[in-house]
């Protein structure tokens, strides 16, 4: 399996170089040369197979020869092995056509968990009887810091330096980054949006003089890594559902388009995806894409529904070179004229192709907050806002295959929410209750690049 970069100009990689890596070196973002495909009959014989089998017979055509089927189930076992429940991602009925897939079993209570679990793994194994030193840098609008410092604190060979939106995360989602204090961990808060503190990541990347003095590696979606490990959920819901027998639809909470790109590749493989719903919440540039060809921002609106308050998907660059017949010179130029006006518009064939297979919907507030309420009167489940947003979307969409909502964090992070929705605080799980009694420990910085970079070249290893 080897790897090509968006924007074409950039060397092709195989599955370790392309992890260590994280972003390419022309600004692009890496995937597969080809989509490896799986039979019926090959997804028929995932029914009733453990969520470490699924996954390792869904990962091993990413990964190649970079390790064996054997390695790989190690570390799989090794990484959901943490999970609070047997099923890793279990299944939950609302009624007779609307289930919740829940993704928040992991350390931190996200889906990001189910990914970054493992990535921590895999750079532990590509980098033991190296000498290299990683430097992660990563943005966070909540949930990828605090999964990312889980699976990487104290890990050896390796730096995190987390950038996150000062005040923009709910208090949850901030402690359980800034009270790890493993030396290897550094949090930063910038005063400015999620999408500044993404442009920042991508800055220092893509700056010569900055990234030729670390070996400079990604968390975030942009890794290829972590999307390839969100592709098995996909499979393990279908299959009980009646894959490959029948089509089944998802209902994705839609900020970064990496968790519903990762549906995308599933059905790129062969798994019967009926449609894949891009739940959005007011902050809608992803929706406006989808239903009108117009990508351009606007100012984010705050909301409770933070890891959605979004104008740059960083993902959907991989969805436009996949549709637009992988021309990377042709990819290059049309997000080199979005980031310099902001504004692009898809073409015929990215919005024909992306009509196939996507749907998209709008969701406020109050919309939101009655999702919520009819999930917990109805069903019998208190779920998290951004969960919310997508239910939501699933319920006002035709209802003629089975519709599978990602239920992407645990309601317990969004205490606040919740609350005002349904009148119920949820409470912390056992292994979090503490978590308001913990030290902090974090910078706040302002959101430039000389200030970030500084920071983090006065506490990084540099590249021998």
């Amino acid at each position: 399996m080897r790897y090509v970069s968006t924007r074409g100009d950039a060397p092709v990689l195989g599955f370790e170089a392309v992890t260590l890596a994280g972003l390419a070196s022309d600004g692009g973002l890496y995937l597969p040369d080809a989509w490896p495909t799986m039979t019926r009959d090959e997804i028929a014989e995932l029914a009733g197979l453990s969520y470490v089998d699924t996954a390792v017979a869904v990962m091993m055509p990413f990964v190649g020869d970079a390790m064996t089927r054997e390695e790989l189930k190690a570390l799989c076992e090794q990484a959901y092995g943490r999970f609070a429940h047997a099923a890793v991602t279990p299944l939950v009925q609302l009624d007779h056509d609307q289930w919740l897939l829940e993704l928040f079993h992991g350390p931190t209570l996200a889906f990001k968990d189910v990914a970054l679990q493992l990535l921590g793994l895999l750079f532990e194994r590509f980098l033991t009887g190296s000498t290299k030193h990683v430097t992660i840098v990563g943005a966070t609008s909540g949930d990828t810091g605090s999964a990312a410092i889980d699976a990487l604190a104290g890990r050896a060979g390796i730096d995190v330096f987390m950038l996150h939106p000062s005040g923009r995360i709910s208090e949850v989602q901030r402690r359980q980054m800034t009270t790890v204090l493993s030396p290897n961990i550094h949090n930063i808060a910038i005063d400015g949006s999620f999408d500044q503190a993404q442009a920042l990541v991508k800055a220092m990347f893509n700056d010569r003089a900055f990234a030729g003095r670390f070996t400079l590696s990604a968390v975030n979606s942009i890794n290829w890594a972590r999307l390839m490990a969100q592709v098995v959920y996909f499979f393990y819901a279908a299959v009980r559902l009646g894959a490959p027998e029948r089509e089944i639809a998802f209902s994705v909470p839609t900020g970064n388009f990496g968790d519903v790109f990762a549906g995308y590749v599933a059905a790129k493989m062969g798994l019967p995806v009926a449609r894949l719903i891009v739940a959005t919440n007011v902050n809608d540039i992803l929706h406006r894409a989808l239903s009108t060809g117009d990508y351009s921002q606007k100012g984010v609106t705050h909301t409770p529904t933070p890891s959605m308050d979004i104008q740059v998907s960083s993902n959907f660059e991989r969805l436009l070179f996949d549709l637009g017949g992988r021309d990377g010179k042709a990819q290059a130029a049309q997000m080199a004229g979005f980031e310099s006006s902001g504004a692009m518009r898809l073409s015929n064939a990215q919005s024909k192709g992306a009509s196939a297979l996507f749907a998209s919907d709008r969701v406020d507030f109050d919309d939101m907050a009655l999702a919520m309420r009819w999930a917990h009167e109805h069903a019998g489940q208190v779920i998290d806002p951004h969960t919310a947003i997508a239910l939501a979307a699933a319920r006002r969409a035709p209802g003629d295959v089975p519709m599978v909502t990602l239920a992407t964090a645990h309601p317990a992070k969004f205490g606040d929410a919740v609350e005002r929705a349904i009148g119920l605080r949820p409470p912390l799980p056992a292994r979090l209750g503490d978590l308001f009694e913990r030290e902090e420990r974090l910078a706040t910085l302002p959101a430039t690049f000389e200030a970030v970079t500084g920071y983090i070249a006065e506490r990084a290893t540099a590249t021998a």
